[in-house]
């Protein structure tokens, strides 16, 4: 294959009560059934409560597989729970191996790797990073392994918490520890993945639409698919809208391409809790 088209979509944060979340992934589906990607990417949060509600999680692995193209998914917290930090209390509903397994008996699996265009792609579970569970260290154990076979393809990771907000060296703060991949697994993840040609990093979680480059890697935010959320409960990093992210791969290039489905709507998230 010289060319593979793949669209993402972040944070649909689906469930079957919430009519409006549900037609904007109408449009996105529909978007997705006019452009015939090669295969979709759900970076995470695909339902609106799973660890609360497993008919969330099955109500949007319907939609999904309803959908004109494959599709891969990854969990985001709202599918199986939050990392806990070095900083800052506990999560409410910490990640646990319970929710991992009740997320892989509906959506399947949680991490992945594929080869197309002469690219390899690695998709993680990024949530049950720092929690010291048993497969938190055989995901790495298999990233390890998977990243001593790329044999000098271009890598592109999938996630759903990005790895930072400008720099490896970022400061790490209460906020930033819940925002991002956590330390001590974000240095371990990056250590790791300095020793491939890592070129795009994407992710979700943050519902603002982000694009930048630091060395040669490009970190690209998937807005989500379902709502923004107003400045007064986040502040502002880039662009709030909801939307999706389009990708062509060649071999040793990829393009990016930042769109919305039409008729897509930027849905508040007070909106959707005030029903």
């Amino acid at each position: 294959m010289s060319e593979f088209r793949l669209t993402q979509i972040s944070d649909t944060h689906l469930a079957r009560r919430l009519q409006k979340l549900t037609d904007n992934f109408h449009r996105v589906g529909e978007h997705i059934d006019a452009t015939r990607p090669d295969l979709v990417i759900n970076s995470g949060d695909i339902s609106f409560d799973g660890p609360n509600s497993r008919s969330d999680l099955e109500f949007a692995k319907e939609l999904h597989d309803a959908l004109p193209v494959p599709c891969r998914h990854l969990p985001g917290n709202h599918d199986i729970g939050d990392n806990p930090t070095a900083i800052g209390p506990a999560p409410k509903q910490p990640a646990t191996e319970k929710e991992r397994q009740n997320y892989l008996s509906v959506i399947g699996e949680d991490r992945w790797r594929f080869d197309a265009a002469g690219w390899r792609f690695i998709g993680l579970n990024s949530l049950i990073m720092n929690t010291g569970i048993e497969s938190e260290a055989e995901q790495f154990d298999w990233l390890a392994s998977e990243l001593a076979r790329v044999n000098g393809k271009p890598v592109a990771l999938f996630i759903h918490k990005p790895l930072y907000l400008n720099t490896p060296d970022d400061p790490e703060t209460e906020e930033s520890a819940i925002r991002y991949v956590p330390q001590p697994a974000r240095q371990r993840l990056i250590e790791m993945l300095s020793a491939v040609d890592l070129r795009l990093v994407a992710s979700g979680h943050v519902h603002q639409r982000r694009d930048f480059t630091y060395g040669r890697v490009r970190h690209v935010w998937a807005p989500s698919a379902g709502f923004i959320i107003s400045d007064a409960r986040q502040e502002p990093i880039a662009l709030k809208e909801t939307g999706l992210v389009e990708y062509r791969f060649a071999p040793d290039r990829f393009e990016v391409r930042h769109v919305r489905a039409p008729g897509q709507v930027d849905i508040d998230l007070d909106s959707v809790l005030k029903g």
